[in-house]
């Protein structure tokens, strides 16, 4: 397919949404405003501090904090100079970041000192205690070879650490002129993003993508009839592409004004939807299943939506899909994953109600898809279920540091296999309906059950453990953990809990568990999990 896009980077969009929109407003951060002009003056100030830093072209800076103004001051200036962002999700706890730093190969990480009862910083003290007394200029902590320098954002700074302040306070040191010089540099197919997802080996696999999600989300745009008259209200974290993309990277391509929270509050969002006259928001079904039900909808003013991006396609979404159009807004669908860019589909944004509440949406420009056998690799025919393929030029550029894993992902025909259960219509709408792998989506997060049931086999009591989805009313779906226990032995929903609690994101946790004598087996001895899930469905009462 031809280019027919101009590549460009984060750095120059960023620019150029500055020259267009200057004194328009940019971003609201809890009661804190910046124009276009302002947020990118902060930008260029906090990339030429991490120049200071000496962070070069290629090096790898992890971020670690809830959603705030500095973390979108650092996606653009990390872009800008040439480095690689990788966001680390912060329900993750010690394992998980001490995973993704080292794997990353980071020289830095930023994070939080400590959000609400979240301390990041002692979290990272566990694996790294060279943070409290050692050479902040040159870390290097035995946990994490490659690691220079840790910046904390908070009141709390170990010797070992550079507070965030004292970080910015470098930019003097370093003449605009060397960040223009920077800048120009990087090329539009450069690596900017390696985000962190959950992969089928107990994992997560690091997605490699260059600047072309810009171009994603200016279709994306289009189809949605954005303008500089839109009030994005973003909740979503920033550390999944969804929040990302649909947030500042739609502002810099359209001028949208965003509203950024910390976090997603149902309450506090009704707030900010009539403050705040927010017209669009993204979200997931436990984002508006909580906003359905709030006590407070019908009393608040909604009446400035005109649209909602609602992922919608399995048969769980539907009703929750459906009651938005009545407390909101009409909504849109979209199908992605990090590995082809968020939005790879997008609903028509008159489609009809139905379109809207089951479909997934169909192609945007540059993108093909198809429907396949999984064991034949025939494409199958319209409205037909089987394995959702795409290709496009916003495919990933690979997983860091698994050829393996990439090459088993993307064939010699550069389709990227998916292991989505997915339809096509004749018209072109994708459905997406589940998934052929094993993975859980548990209120829009992924949950690899191979690394849950690595960790519950630590418990003393459990012999063996197979961890399934269940479907809830909130989250679509819940971990559900089937244990065989050691002879003498016995667990309860506490034991389990306890044994998971502050070990891995709260996400991964299940909610369930289900004490069984052995599992259904197929002849060849691999565990019938479909079968598992009818027992679950049937012990819980979750069946029909």
């Amino acid at each position: 397919m031809p280019d027919w896009f101009e590549k460009q980077t984060l750095g120059d969009l960023l620019n150029q949404a500055a020259d267009r929109f200057g004194p328009r407003e940019a971003l609201m951060y809890e009661g804190q405003r910046w124009t276009f002009d302002e947020f990118r003056d902060e930008v260029d100030r906090v990339a030429r501090a991490l120049i200071n830093l000496g962070i070069q072209p290629g090096d790898k800076v992890s971020i670690w904090m809830p959603n705030r103004a500095e973390w979108l001051f650092l996606f653009g200036a990390v872009a800008k100079i040439g480095a690689i962002l990788v966001p680390i999700n912060t329900r993750f706890r010690t394992g998980d970041m001490e995973y993704l730093v080292n794997h990353s190969d980071s020289a830095a990480l930023i994070l939080m000192d400590q959000s609400g009862p979240v301390n990041y910083l002692d979290m990272l003290r566990e694996v790294a205690p060279e943070v409290n007394d050692g050479d902040a200029a040159n870390l290097r902590p035995a946990a994490f070879p490659a690691l220079r320098n840790v910046i904390v954002v908070g009141e709390e700074r170990p010797a070992g650490a550079i507070a965030w302040d004292a970080l910015v306070a470098g930019a003097d040191e370093v003449p605009a002129s060397e960040l223009a010089q920077r800048e120009a540099g990087v090329s539009p197919d450069d690596t900017f993003l390696l985000m962190y997802t959950s992969g089928t080996t107990g994992f997560p696999k690091g997605v490699m993508h260059c600047h072309n999600p810009i171009r994603t989300i200016t279709d994306a745009a289009n189809r949605m009839g954005m303008s500089s008259r839109d009030v994005i209200l973003m909740y979503l974290p920033l550390f999944h592409c969804f929040g990302l993309y649909e947030g500042p990277l739609m502002s810099w391509v359209t001028g949208a004004r965003v509203v950024l929270t910390t976090m997603f509050e149902a309450g506090e969002t009704l707030r900010l939807i009539e403050s705040e006259k927010a017209t669009v928001m993204d979200g997931f079904d436990a984002h508006f299943y909580d906003l359905c039900h709030h006590p407070d909808v019908d009393s608040t003013d909604r009446s400035s939506l005109r649209t909602i991006l609602l992922a919608v396609g399995m048969a769980s979404s539907e009703p929750v899909a459906r009651l938005a159009q009545e407390k909101f807004c009409p909504t849109l669908s979209a199908w992605g994953m990090t590995e082809v860019g968020v939005g790879a589909t997008r609903t028509i944004l008159d489609a009809p109600t139905d379109d809207r509440c089951v479909e997934s949406g169909h192609p945007l420009p540059g993108y093909e898809f198809k429907v396949i056998d999984p064991d034949t690799g025939d494409i199958l025919p319209p409205s037909t279920m089987g394995e959702l393929c795409v290709r496009g030029y916003a495919t990933m550029q690979g997983y860091y540091k698994r050829p393996e894993a990439t090459a088993e992902a993307i064939d010699g025909d550069g389709w990227f296999h998916t292991g989505d259960v997915a339809t096509i219509r004749d018209d072109g709408s994708v459905r997406f309906l589940g998934r052929y792998k094993d993975m859980l989506k548990v209120g829009g997060e992924n949950v690899d059950p191979t690394e849950v049931e690595a960790f519950l086999l630590e418990h003393p009591a459990i012999s063996k453990a197979q961890v399934i989805g269940v479907p809830d009313p909130r989250l679509s779906e819940v971990a559900c953990a089937c244990v065989v226990v050691e002879p003498g032995q016995a667990i309860t929903d506490a034991d389990l809990d306890a044994h998971c609690r502050g070990k891995m994101a709260s996400f991964k946790i299940p909610r369930h568990l289900l004490v069984v004598d052995d599992y259904p087996m197929t002849s060849s001895g691999k565990v019938q999990k479909y079968l598992l899930r009818q027992m679950a469905a049937e012990r819980l009462g979750l069946a029909g």
